[in-house]
């Protein structure tokens, strides 16, 4: 449990360091993302993005399991 603790610990310093890069990315833009925009209502479904952030979790983490 320590060993995930400082894990996520130092994933998100490095996220917080690389956040003026990783902004420029057009993460939340893909095809694939679902906007529904109507007067008074704004709906934004980031499906390609969940999937893709999802793919590269997964990656990461089984590489730190091997």
């Amino acid at each position: 449990m320590q060993k995930v603790l400082i894990t996520i610990g130092l994933v998100l310093v490095a996220a917080g360091l690389l956040w003026p890069f990783l902004s420029k990315l057009p993460l939340g833009r893909l095809p694939g993302d679902i906007v529904i925009d109507r007067p008074g209502l704004k709906i934004f479904i980031p499906v390609t993005t969940m999937i893709l952030v999802s793919v590269i979790i997964s990656l990461i983490l089984w590489i730190l399991r091997r």
